[in-house]
């Protein structure tokens, strides 16, 4: 299946010229990304950065300085962390691994950029189905096991929002060939990293960990993330890819946010405590429509399922400046179910106001 990134999410600027309004006038609640803005300290270092022409210089191809800074934050070794150009682009490396290993499988619904990373190496893969009805029990062990050499694991899962149990995953690892766990909304999540599997790449050669740095700062169009595997591994990719992938500002933004524990902590508290004080009213006010259902979640985004088609709906919003995710992108959804991704008080009770119009 050909993924439609036009219904990814995310594309405000897109939509924006096709609705003639300004960005700022839209709520983009279609792609899950925190509302805050930077710390002012981290803003004006960025600023710094432009002004001291630092950017003038290629970045450092040995990312020595970033590695040492995420490996100090994470406990591990600095040879066993590679610095990449958001997620995305490690999933391409991490596909062509996949791909020498054998059959992937791809738990679904799921995140749809895993098939094109796949499909750039031509490696199979097979979708294999999640309960789609849970309870709000977390963390909850991951539910399938499928037969195939490759597993990919989103935690917490995305689009559900649930957050799978660590052990649950660590007994998975003995029995595949290659474990990839997509970790880009697990630091966003209250109590998310005492579940992260980070530590296990340490002991574990065939376990492969994304992380993703643009949803915590809310800074997706800088993209940085950073896979965390065996040295021998990342070396490998390191000798194929593109010399300079991520560019200096990425870098030094990364830097700072990992150095400044201070800063750093309070970004999370700030996060998480938002996320449990929005993600609880958005989901109660959902909760209030009879003809549709939100699904319970740990993060900053919301599973919804309608009684029947909610196109309409998702068009209508839009041309009222909301945007909301259209699931018809993962694969097992259909027009029957959105995602809306958490916003500040003010722009979430207006997405709720608005649905009100359409829905009962």
């Amino acid at each position: 299946m050909k993924v439609d990134f036009d219904i990814h999410g995310g594309n405000i600027e897109k939509e924006a010229r096709k609705l003639g309004l300004s960005t700022d006038r839209i709520i983009d609640a279609s792609a899950s990304i925190v509302p805050f803005k930077l710390p002012k300290k981290l803003n004006n270092y960025l600023i710094n950065s432009i002004k001291n022409e630092s950017i003038k210089s290629y970045p450092d191809r040995s990312y020595s300085e970033v590695k040492n800074s995420i490996a100090k934050w994470h406990n591990i070794d600095p040879s066993m962390i590679l610095p990449g150009n958001g997620a995305s682009e490690l999933f391409t490396w991490v596909a062509r691994d996949a791909g020498l290993n054998g059959i992937s499988s791809l738990p679904s619904p799921g995140f749809g950029d895993y098939q094109r990373a796949l499909r750039c190496w031509n490696a199979s893969y097979i979708h294999n189905p999640i309960p789609l009805s849970w309870t709000n029990r977390n963390p909850q062990p991951f539910p399938i096991k499928p037969k195939t050499h490759v597993l990919w694991i989103t935690n917490p899962h995305n689009p559900t929002g649930q957050l799978w149990s660590r052990s649950s995953i660590e007994k998975l690892l003995t029995n595949y060939k290659l474990v990839i766990c997509d970790e880009a909304f697990i630091s966003l999540t209250p109590g998310g990293e005492s579940q992260s599997i980070i530590d296990l790449t340490k002991n574990h050669k065939n376990l492969i960990v994304i992380r993703s740095l643009t949803k915590f700062l809310g800074l997706a169009g800088l993209r940085i993330g950073y896979a965390i595997s065996n040295s021998d591994r990342l070396l490998e990719w390191k000798e194929i890819r593109d010399p300079w992938p991520v560019n200096t500002l990425a870098i030094n933004a990364t830097n700072m946010i990992m150095k400044d524990s201070k800063m750093h902590k309070k970004r999370l508290n700030k996060i998480h405590k938002w996320v449990e004080e929005e993600g609880k009213w958005l989901h109660q006010s959902l909760s209030e429509f009879s003809t549709i259902k939100p699904l319970p979640t740990t993060t900053n985004f919301q599973l919804i399922k309608s009684d029947s088609s909610i196109l309409n709906v998702i068009e209508n919003l839009k041309q009222r400046g909301i945007l909301l995710r259209d699931c018809r992108s993962f694969i097992t959804l259909d027009e029957n179910w959105i995602r809306i991704s958490l916003q500040k008080r003010k722009q979430n009770i207006r997405i709720i106001n608005t649905l009100k119009d359409y829905i009962n």
